[in-house]
């Protein structure tokens, strides 16, 4: 089932992402092009500020038109781990630091079209940091109960596919809902 390379292209390569178009061999022999999108992978975390409150930011996100409620997440800097980034995140996000931070799940938003990873993480025991958003990123936090943010999902008023994979996973009972009680 393996495809293998036959050339590479590079068409666009900008701050946050890259496109490219590759040929490649099909396992029957025949060729097909695949295009993609090339991204540096991501973190996500769910962050409890009690037992049963977690940390939720709103901004608007330009390519879906509308302000969104997400988990504090972020893009992994060249030779940065994704524990260092969830960790910078989420004191530039939300102003809060997490003195326990642990790893939950990672997977690919789209893998059909892009090689994203997204690594979501948990972190509780929070200490005040600084808020320090990027330069062109307007967005607050807040506390939310987590009951109210799985009905936030429920409803469709949370729609990205990392804060409902990560409130889901929590909701399951797979992963602890108070990862600091255990």
């Amino acid at each position: 089932m393996k495809e293998h390379l036959i050339k590479a292209r590079a068409i666009y390569r900008g701050k946050s992402v890259g496109f490219s178009v590759d040929r490649v061999r099909l396992p029957d022999g025949k060729t097909a092009t695949r295009e993609y999108l090339n991204h540096p992978g991501a973190v996500a975390v769910v962050a409890y500020a009690s037992p049963s409150r977690i940390l939720l930011v709103r901004q608007y996100r330009y390519p879906v038109k509308s302000i969104t409620w997400e988990i504090p997440a972020g893009k992994i800097s060249p030779g940065e781990s994704p524990l260092a980034c969830v960790n910078r995140e989420l004191e530039e996000e939300t102003g809060f630091k997490a003195r326990r931070v642990r790893r939950m799940l990672s997977y690919w938003p789209t893998a059909a079209f892009s090689d994203e990873i997204i690594h979501i993480f948990w972190a509780w025991d929070l200490t005040r940091g600084t808020f320090n958003p990027d330069e062109d990123e307007f967005i607050t936090s807040q506390t939310v109960d987590l009951k109210t943010a799985l009905s936030w999902v429920r409803s469709g008023k949370i729609k990205d596919s990392k804060t409902v994979i990560a409130l889901l996973a929590v909701a399951s009972g797979t992963f602890p809902k108070q990862p600091f009680r255990s």
